[in-house]
């Protein structure tokens, strides 16, 4: 695993959700949407989690000088949707729009990981495999990677 390196500034994380939803779960255009996504990528550094669309993901892969690749089981990412679920009942989720439908979007989740895994991830081991010479790749493949991650990202900002 790549080293990360100390001294460097702390860069705000733009959750993908925040970019196609407005407060209360309407979805902004498409269009709209690519357009923000576009002028997002031509910053110096950026960071953006999540899906968005099959277009914008490549368009992302490609511009990244860095990438987290998330390694896990589709049983552990369907769990995780649900715990979110759960705790969307009573609080809303860290990182999740305000007034945004808990229920819409975890079956959009549910939908969104069955896709990735069948479609999405296959291509995406052979990206990060492929690119490991040319950029930093952050393969994580069990949650105790993650938090290791987590706790040495947030040591150096």
């Amino acid at each position: 695993m790549p080293e990360i390196s100390p001294g460097r500034r702390k860069i705000e994380t733009i959750r993908d959700r925040f970019l196609i939803y407005r407060p209360g779960g309407e979805e902004i255009p498409h269009e709209k949407y690519l357009e923000i996504h576009a002028e997002l990528l031509t910053h110096h550094e950026w960071i953006i989690d999540g899906f968005g669309c099959v277009a914008s993901a490549w368009e992302r892969f490609s511009a990244a000088g860095t990438l987290i690749y998330i390694d896990l089981s589709l049983v552990t990412h369907c769990r995780w949707v649900t715990k979110r679920l759960h705790k969307g009942l009573f609080v809303n989720p860290e990182g999740w729009p305000e007034k945004n439908h808990i229920l819409k979007g975890t079956f959009n989740s549910y939908c969104v990981l069955w896709l990735c895994h069948r479609k999405l991830t296959p291509k995406y081991r052979q990206l990060v495999a492929n690119s490991t010479a040319s950029k930093r790749v952050f393969h994580l493949t069990s949650p105790n990677d993650i938090k290791t991650f987590i706790h040495n990202i947030s040591q150096v900002n």
